[in-house]
């Protein structure tokens, strides 16, 4: 029900916008479509990853290797391939659903996703390039240990660890 309540409130704004200014609404609606079809092709790459990871691997996998059951060791294997991963955010909040609902846990979703957003293996050449070897380092250090107070916190919060 919220959704279409959203939908709603965005479409009266919209017409209201029209109303207002046509002309700056219309380039605000072009602007927003090349920017969609700009992501859109990494946003469909990342489906069609998740789908064929999800058809070879089931969610009993899925569970043992990041599942609640897991525990800390699950939490550090779902920090690792966070923080050497490169996902942009607005495709990686729909996977860590489509991982939680195949069996992922909690903490484990919410250390991937933190390392992933702070954690920059990939990206770490070009920061050091512009902020020096020790403080890209550090920052990482503690980016990734920040994985570790995520998951702790979501797991006290969601099942009173």
């Amino acid at each position: 029900m919220s959704t279409y309540l959203l939908y709603g409130i965005t479409g009266g704004l919209l017409i209201v916008s029209l109303i207002k200014n046509r002309e700056k609404t219309k380039k605000a609606l072009l602007k927003a479509w090349r920017a969609f079809e700009n992501i859109l092709p990494e946003i469909l790459v990342m489906i069609l990853l998740v789908g064929v990871l999800l058809a070879f691997v089931n969610a009993e996998i899925i569970s043992s290797v990041i599942g609640a059951k897991s525990g800390w060791l699950g939490v550090l294997f779902a920090s690792v391939v966070g923080g050497i991963t490169l996902i942009p955010g607005f495709v990686a909040f729909p996977m860590a659903a489509l991982l939680l609902q195949n069996g992922a846990g909690v903490m484990q979703i919410g250390s991937f996703v933190s390392s992933l957003m702070m954690v920059g293996v990939v990206t770490a050449p070009v920061e050091m390039k512009y902020f020096g070897k020790k403080l890209t380092i550090l920052r990482n250090v503690f980016a990734f240990g920040f994985g570790f107070l995520v998951a702790l916190v979501l797991g006290w919060a969601v099942s009173g660890i």
